[in-house]
């Protein structure tokens, strides 16, 4: 359900599934008559079937391109799977049909109507394109329901629908969260920085190339960073102020999740690399308040963002590389290179707030760095707690590239 979805016409041909830009529906199943319709009098909504209705419901997300896409991935697998399996429109579902649905996703068959060929993924347009790449995982199926009652509830509060079949599935108790498992040990993150630092450096390419690798991972690590908010950021967000001991206290003010501001601890180690850095690129060592320049340069251009895939493309590139380091050093290494080559650039994230845990830093100045909890409107008042958490959090949570290189050193020796 592209954010431009073309309008639903007869004549589908329902053996085969395919995304809802090229879906043709049927008027039979496109729910212009479905059982469970609201009163088209009292429908907030002037969509007349299923597929406009669903619709109307991710324009509400257009702006937020992960959220977007999650909600349309499972909106669109319901609405294939009640047309193309069930015969029947999404706005004549019950209670037992979802059920039915419950257990579909966690083994989606036939599978080769369903499941992409190994697993891959590929683009929309791809006639190897299937809805899955696999049978969901508990997590992914609970996260599964909880967004697709999303979608009921509103369609219900809409009036488009009379009711939502969805709320009466049983739910289970909610289990406690598992630990943060996507994250790198200490010693894996030791080698990834190890990596970096032998990259070559002796043209102009390679010396940008370096510089890059090095101030991503840096910013990822010490600041817990989004990969949206370092695609979105810019230099002038980095600024300064007085703390309660008269010194310079750096912070760099950031837009996360939710379009939710919050400023994040920036300690001189950062600060160090940030004018590295932009020197490299021909910048002066410190950004202006008001400076534009994006957080990650471009290898062509100054003003341009690079886009999120583009952020993601970077950090995968670095662990790839550093995979591709390790295998060469031996065949025990093998199980880490396959770790490294599973990273993201959200794994760095959960390495961040993981390290700084693990280092003793307080679980509430981890929340506020990372931005799980937004602070209250109070809290803009207390700038003692503010001193506390840039103190804690530059003086126990180090980049330490000083260590790396003195034990690139000793690998070398041996």
């Amino acid at each position: 359900m592209s954010k431009a979805v073309p309008e639903a016409v007869p004549n589908a041909d329902l053996a085969t599934v395919q995304p809802v830009e090229s879906l043709v529906v049927p008027e039979r199943l496109d729910g212009r008559d479905g059982t469970n319709r609201g009163a088209a009098q009292t429908s907030q909504l002037s969509a007349r079937n299923d597929l406009d209705a669903v619709r109307a419901w991710l324009s509400n997300y257009a702006d937020t391109k992960t959220t977007f896409d999650n909600y349309r991935k499972e909106a669109e697998r319901l609405l294939l799977w009640a047309v193309v399996q069930l015969g029947k429109p999404l706005s004549s579902l019950t209670h037992e049909d979802l059920l039915l649905f419950k257990t579909f996703i966690a083994d989606p068959q036939p599978v080769a109507r369903w499941v992409s060929a190994n697993g891959g993924k590929y683009a929309r347009g791809d006639a190897r394109w299937r809805p899955f790449n696999g049978p969901l995982s508990p997590a992914s199926q609970r996260q599964a329901l909880i967004i697709l009652n999303a979608m009921f509830t509103w369609l219900v509060n809409a009036g488009y629908l009379r009711g939502n079949p969805m709320a009466l599935l049983r739910q289970r108790a909610k289990r406690s969260a598992p630990r943060v498992t996507r994250y790198l040990s200490t010693s894996l993150w030791d080698e990834v920085k190890l990596f970096v630092e032998q990259l070559p450096r002796d043209t102009d390419a390679q010396r940008a190339y370096y510089a890059r690798c090095r101030w991503l991972t840096t910013l990822f690590y010490l600041q817990g960073m989004r990969i949206s908010e370092v695609a979105g950021g810019q230099m002038g967000q980095f600024f300064r102020r007085l703390g309660a001991d008269g010194l310079d206290q750096w912070w760099l003010e950031t837009l996360g999740k939710g379009d939710k501001e919050r400023i994040v601890p920036v300690s001189a180690e950062l600060v160090q690399e940030l004018r590295s850095y932009r020197t490299l690129n021909g910048l002066a060592a410190l950004p202006t308040r008001a400076e534009e320049t994006p957080l990650v340069l471009p290898f062509k251009g100054r003003n341009r963002c690079l886009s999120r895939s583009a952020i993601h493309d970077a950090i995968k590139g670095i662990f790839a590389g550093a995979a591709t380091w390790l295998r060469a050093r031996g065949p025990e290494f093998g199980d880490r290179a396959d770790e490294l080559e599973r990273a993201s650039a959200h794994w760095l994230r959960h390495t961040a707030g993981s390290h700084q845990a693990d280092g003793g830093v307080d679980l509430r100045t981890i929340r506020d760095n990372l931005g799980h909890v937004s602070l209250n409107t109070t809290s803009l008042y207390l700038h003692t707690e503010d001193d506390t958490r840039h103190s804690e959090t530059v003086n126990r949570h180090r980049m330490n590239w000083d260590d790396a290189n003195s034990k690139e050193g000793k690998a070398g020796g041996n």
